[in-house]
């Protein structure tokens, strides 16, 4: 793959995770304004995410992967996110607040595996291309929180919805500019079961896979809690621009993505996913240790490791999949893991989260006290997940689970 490409590539995975992260980190905050008086609807708004989740393996699996050009689709989603993004600040504090949002949720998420899709089919050595290329993603999400936080200071006004819809218009434009990228199953034949993984999952042959698959969607109950309540908490405890501060958790995934291939050929799978459920648990642990002081160092700390939170866990587990199971259904296992995490699992831990921040507090927000008793809940929910894990599941990477 020439330069030109990689940056033509690059720049449309930036752009792709810039929009999520100007409105991510922020939105919760927005919502719980006196003007807004929405803090009670912060745990449905971050749900539709996950929904959107669920739906988009259909719309791709089915539609856009058999019929039309990549690039198109693309395009087409991100205007339509766009709009309707720029078109939430008018109805804020209104009925059509979040079927706003589920219009940019519901076109934005499947643009996700999209892009991914896109940049895979121009890539000679996907290996070694796609990182350099996914990388600009979370620049583009760390660039968002240092705009939005440290230069605008926007973390509680309406900027961040425009500046992420004129970002996904903008993605939209560029995207006919993209090179042409026929549907990768044009002529192939589709049924909700491989979409969903369950004919993958009957070939599965111990039970260490059915583990790590239940493992990952509880575990993603902590993402769920952390994406809708973490700007919520910092603003309690003092933190002016919470989206800036949060951008340097994505910043450190860079570091430690470096270290997946050095720590995996040493630690293993298991080891590697149970650093990444544990340092889950010190962040929770150290949200609440840091709730009625407001320390700042123990906060940034249980930021920063975000990079193990994320990459230790998920992009091992990743790894796994792909040793574990056979090209044929490769593709449907790891969209079982999406489907399992980041829609499930993640929509367990918006409305878990929820419940709790609505009984005990007002305004979408909890007293300092409140938040100690919040994350100490979730770091022992966590704790128990992590010890299900360890006693439960085998590190047999070495050999498939599935029929050849």
């Amino acid at each position: 793959m020439n330069i030109a490409l990689t940056a033509r590539l690059s720049l449309m995975m930036f752009v792709q995770y810039f929009i999520w992260g100007c409105w991510a980190p922020t939105l919760g905050n927005f919502m719980g304004t006196e003007d807004v008086n929405m803090g009670e609807l912060i745990n449905w708004a971050y749900s539709l995410g996950p929904i959107s989740a669920v739906i988009a393996p259909f719309f791709l699996g089915m539609i856009a992967d058999r019929f039309f050009d990549s690039e198109k689709v693309l395009g087409v989603l991100c205007l339509i996110a766009g709009v309707a993004m720029m078109a939430m600040p008018s109805f804020a504090g209104t009925t059509w607040f979040l079927p706003l949002l589920f219009v940019h949720a519901v076109c934005y998420f499947p643009t996700l595996g999209l892009t991914a899709s896109l940049a895979f089919h121009h890539m000679t050595n996907q290996e070694k291309e796609f990182p350099v290329v996914r990388v600009f993603g979370t620049i583009g999400w760390v660039a968002a929180g240092f705009l939005i936080g440290k230069f605008l200071r926007a973390d509680f006004e309406a900027t961040p919805l425009y500046i992420g819809g004129a970002a996904a218009v903008f993605l939209g434009l560029y995207s006919f500019t993209l090179p042409l990228t026929p549907p990768p199953s044009k002529g192939h034949k589709s049924s909700w079961r491989q979409i969903l993984g369950i004919e993958a999952l009957k070939q599965l042959r111990t039970r260490s896979f059915i583990i790590f698959l239940f493992s990952a969607m509880l575990i993603f109950i902590a993402f769920g809690t952390y994406f809708p309540y973490a700007p919520r908490y910092l603003a309690t405890v003092g933190f002016e621009n919470p989206s800036f501060e949060m951008a340097f958790g994505q910043a450190s995934e860079i570091l430690f993505m470096l270290l997946i291939p050095f720590l995996f050929a040493r630690l293993g799978v298991k080891w590697m996913l149970m650093m990444g459920m544990l340092a889950w648990v010190a962040r929770f642990t150290l949200f609440a240790g840091a709730a009625i002081p407001g320390t700042y160092w123990m906060i940034m700390l249980g930021i920063l490791i975000h990079g193990i939170c994320y990459d230790f866990f998920f992009v091992t587990g990743q790894i796994y999949i792909d040793k574990k199971t056979s090209p044929a259904i490769r593709g449907q296992v790891q969209g079982l893991l999406v489907l399992l995490t980041q829609g499930v699992g993640f929509l367990l831990g918006t409305q878990l989260s929820g419940a709790f921040v609505n009984s005990y507090g007002t305004s979408g927000t909890l007293t300092p006290e409140n938040w100690k008793l919040f994350w100490g809940i979730f770091a022992g929910a966590t704790l128990v997940f992590t010890v299900l894990f360890f006693l439960l599941f085998k590190d047999d990477s070495g050999k498939s689970e599935v029929a050849t």
